[in-house]
């Protein structure tokens, strides 16, 4: 089964930055929409931002403005660009793919970000 790998998490003070990524080692990455979730402690799992295969996106009215979503094909890799962070952004991130089913890869680990005021 694959599964991604997120990393680049870790603690920041509110209105710092982080950049995520994450890799999937499968050729099916370059064609499946690829999303970040996050999850916090006693929260369900949230969609923040997603990015389809021909570069599309969509993000949470909650990181409008403020996250940054990409991708590059070459690399198998999904990036979070996370900018003027606030201590509602701390959570777990993990990515995923999808193509128009649900998830299709088993889920990774996640990245923890923590954002302290």
């Amino acid at each position: 089964q694959v599964q991604p790998v997120e990393s680049g998490g870790g603690l920041v003070q509110v209105g710092g930055s982080l950049r995520l990524s994450c890799t999937v080692s499968r050729w099916t990455f370059s064609i499946s929409a690829m999303n970040w979730f996050r999850q916090a402690p006693g929260k369900q799992r949230e969609l923040v931002a997603g990015i389809t295969s021909n570069g599309i996106i969509n993000y949470a009215d909650s990181v409008k403005g403020r996250f940054t979503i990409s991708r590059d094909n070459d690399k198998n890799t999904l990036y979070l660009q996370m900018n003027s962070l606030k201590p509602e952004d701390t959570a777990v991130y993990y990515c995923n793919g999808d193509r128009g089913l649900g998830p299709i890869y088993t889920w990774g680990q996640g990245t923890q970000v923590t954002v302290s005021s």
